[in-house]
């Protein structure tokens, strides 16, 4: 099915399954990871590693930089991911080989017994970066549960898109260059990265061909802020994005909404790379805007208290386009990794009944059932306090976060002040 350079197919093995623990590739060792698939590698989910220095308090953080790689290199990556494509393809070969005759599954130890060797046989990877593909190819099996995954495919109308990992030995960066599998790459280096010691991460491509460099480097960790805080509870929603607690209202941009009429038009022409370009426009307003308005809350606040909106599951739900035109986990997120780095206070809190519920008397009084969600405005009938729907929505996500500090509930996981 898949033959080449690596022929060997199956190897007697210690029958006891080795445990071992692959590296993530937007991080080396993270405190929270989130996942993606490797369709969606142009999705960039930011997470931190705490390293202790010798006196047992943090001194740096693992983040990601994300910098793109000129055009004039697209074909010698293409290369290179095709190969890349193909050691996957291989592994998952081996994989059903082995279960099929063994049922067993092989860990990224035991697929580095077969790979060995592979670079010197015509494969113009780096080893490590085949040790890497092998790792993340027994990850994704083992976290997915399945015998084999999906085939890559370098070819076609549904070819993956570009990947290729790497392990800190198999790059380097000087001039505003890098230097990957032998050559010199030129990128836009926005951060100067050659000050940083890159630790891991992965060249990868996005829909419309261009190609971008994900780099995990270590950077000094902030302290953490005094207890003198500035507090703020804030309630996400599809009319106004944002409501705060501090009566601060932020209207939905609706970025899809605006440019559906040119990408319908566009769809019906049948124009790929146009369709491909309005995505990407969508795409990048959307990030834009939430990293300003992220970022000025970061700063103008020290502890954040955002509700636990289930965004996946009102995106099954006729209200579909507007949730995810919202990007309500993109903004917590965005919210979650920069206070972290800036030491502020991050946590998502219940929101379960934070609309009816009344600020000022924590009497459950105000609008119920769908038809009172159309109701923006109302009065309290114990206390007599009138509110605003989203504005009273975020006072009570304030309140039930400083319960939860206050209660002794822990507001941080790990080193860092995040909370769930």
């Amino acid at each position: 099915m898949h033959s080449g350079v690596l022929t060997s197919v199956v190897m007697l093995l210690d029958s006891k399954e080795r445990r071992t623990y692959p590296m993530s590739y937007f991080c080396t060792v993270t405190t929270e990871i989130k996942w993606v698939t490797l369709e969606e590698l142009d999705i960039i989910t930011v997470s931190y590693h705490i390293e202790p220095s010798m006196h047992g308090a943090s001194s740096t953080k693992i983040k990601v930089l994300r910098l793109r790689l000129k055009d004039k290199h697209a074909k010698f990556l293409r290369d290179l991911a095709g190969e890349v494509n193909f050691v996957w393809n291989y592994c998952n070969e081996l994989q059903i080989t082995m279960f099929n005759r063994e049922h067993r599954f092989l860990s990224g130890y035991d697929f580095a017994k077969f790979t060995r060797g592979a670079t010197k046989e015509g494969l113009h990877l780096h080893s490590q970066t085949v040790q890497a593909i092998a790792e993340e190819y027994a990850e994704r099996r083992r976290q997915f549960r399945k015998v084999r995954l999906s085939w890559r495919k370098s070819t076609g109308n549904r070819r993956s898109l570009g990947w290729i990992p790497f392990k800190k030995t198999a790059i380097q960066a000087a001039h505003g260059q890098v230097k990957f599998a032998g050559r010199w790459l030129s990128l836009w280096d926005s951060y100067g990265l050659q000050a940083y010691p890159i630790r891991a991460g992965n060249i990868c491509e996005d829909a419309r061909g261009r190609w971008y460099l994900n780099a995990c480097v270590a950077v000094p960790a902030a302290e953490l802020r005094s207890s003198a805080r500035r507090d703020v509870g804030i309630d996400l929603g599809l009319q106004d994005l944002v409501a705060t607690s501090d009566g601060e209202k932020v209207s939905a941009p609706q970025f899809y909404r605006g440019l559906e009429p040119k990408l319908a038009i566009a769809q019906r022409a049948g124009k790929k790379d146009r369709v491909r370009a309005i995505h990407a426009k969508i795409s990048n307003r959307r990030k834009d805007s939430l990293h300003q308005f992220s970022t000025r809350l970061v700063r103008g606040y020290d502890t954040i208290f955002v509700g636990n909106v289930n965004a996946s599951a009102l995106a099954k739900t006729p209200h579909a386009k507007s949730v995810l035109d919202a990007g309500w986990s993109a903004f917590r997120t965005m919210l979650r990794y920069k206070c972290d780095f800036a030491g502020a206070t991050f946590a998502e809190v219940d929101e379960a009944f934070s609309t009816q519920t009344c600020s000022a008397c924590d009497a459950r009084s105000g609008p119920k059932g769908i038809a009172g969600l159309g109701i923006r405005a109302w009065k309290c009938s114990e206390c007599g306090a009138v509110h605003d729907r989203n504005v009273n929505a975020a006072k009570n996500m304030l309140a039930a976060g400083r319960r939860r500090l206050a209660e002794g509930i822990p507001a941080c996981l790990g080193h860092g002040r995040t909370s769930k």
